[in-house]
């Protein structure tokens, strides 16, 4: 019997997502691990591959790029020696039958330029990203008449969006839409309190001015932070619990979350073992992963299993605020921006380079005095952070 293509659950939260279109040609001979197609679902593109063997048939009402496909449903369908198209039993809209195999996915990033690489669709020579085509569609506009800035002029979805009439709705995009839920999530499973503490961050500030002075890669301040987080946690282990109806689950290992803000909207990938990296190999890595979620290749098993996020603010003035905690972790990490302000030393007043930090902690799992020792030892070593930065 033909063996059914449906659509796998890959992780979401969501009972359906976007088909991006097929990576095999109807007919093509597929073998157990080939890559059959591409899902658009919550923070990222996945290329699900099948354990199956068999020759790809794919019907003619079989969903196209940018239509909403539901969990379990089928796609297509592999035929097995000797069997052919009429010997299918059911339509690709159907449920998935009891039984069926389901294609398994191995996730990739998402994004344009991962569209870039994906299946086109052509008219007039012309080729358009599933994203810039759903863009179109929702607006009413002929795409065909766009000039495109993509590779080979391929129009891309800020193309179509430089011509969207301006309106009083924004669309929201899956990623967005994703993104609310995970807050509302957040607010609603955790008891959140946001502790605020200023650090003396002068010693930080003249280490990193010699890092620029000697040349070379210099760490950005996050990266000295997720140093001395780690170290913090180290010594706080409840900070980097998490709650379950069993008990509190403490971390296994270090692995911290940096917050990084992208075109698509916040994604978090995921620093593993801190401790274990040199502030050097530290530096490299989130420069690497903060580039991919900006491209959108970031993959989900790379933006999953923290046990702790810094988020910074700095950047744009921010001193202090309140972010939410990246739900299942018990705490989050706000970092302000650094201002040389006046302070008293002893009888004189002298200049001091000030770090304002936000500490939000679910007090489900941490009472509000081992969060503040919690605080207060970051707050020391960012006093003195060189013996803890090699």
């Amino acid at each position: 019997m033909p063996i059914p293509v449906t659509v796998p659950r890959l992780g979401w939260s969501m009972d359906e997502g976007t088909f991006a279109g097929w990576l095999k040609a109807n007919g093509d001979t597929v073998r157990p691990g080939d890559m059959l197609f591409k899902l658009e679902g919550e923070k990222s593109v996945e290329e699900v591959e099948t354990f199956d063997a068999g020759v790809l048939s794919i019907p003619a009402d079989a969903p196209k790029e940018g239509d909403r496909v539901s969990v379990g449903a089928v796609l297509g369908w592999l035929l097995q020696a000797g069997e052919s198209a009429e010997t299918r039993t059911s339509t690709p809209s159907s449920p998935r039958p009891t039984g069926a195999t389901e294609a398994v996915g191995a996730p990739v990033g998402r994004g344009e330029e991962t569209e870039e690489r994906g299946t086109q669709s052509t008219v007039r020579s012309q080729t358009i990203s599933p994203r810039a085509r759903r863009l179109a569609h929702q607006h009413n506009i002929d795409w065909t008449r766009l000039n495109g800035t993509g590779s080979t002029g391929r129009i891309r979805e800020r193309d179509v969006a430089a011509v969207v009439p301006t309106t009083d709705v924004i669309a929201l995009s899956p990623i967005r839409r994703t993104i609310a839920a995970r807050m509302v999530e957040s607010r609603q499973q955790t008891a959140p309190v946001t502790l605020t503490a200023t650090a003396d961050a002068t010693n930080l500030v003249n280490l990193r001015g010699q890092f620029k002075a000697a040349g070379g890669v210099v760490p950005a301040y996050t990266d000295f932070l997720l140093k001395l987080v780690a170290v913090a946690l180290q010594r706080h282990p409840l900070l980097a619990a998490r709650w379950t109806d069993t008990g509190l689950r403490l971390a296994a290992r270090i692995d911290i979350g940096l917050a990084v803000d992208t075109d698509a909207g916040l994604l978090v990938p995921v620093v593993r073992d801190v401790p274990a990296l040199g502030l050097r190999q530290l530096t490299d890595h989130t420069r690497e992963l903060a580039a991919r979620a900006r491209q959108g290749t970031l993959t989900t098993a790379e933006m999953t299993g923290g046990c702790f996020t810094v988020t910074s603010l700095g950047a744009f003035g921010v001193e202090f605020f309140t972010p939410i905690i990246n739900h299942p972790e018990c705490a989050i990490l706000g970092v302000g921006a650094i201002k040389r302000v006046p302070v008293m030393d002893g009888d004189r007043v002298v200049g001091r380079e000030q770090l304002p930090l936000s500490l939000t902690f679910d007090h489900r799992v941490v009472d509000g005095a081992p969060a503040a020792k919690f605080l207060q030892t970051l707050c020391d070593l960012i006093v003195n952070p060189a013996p803890w930065l090699s």
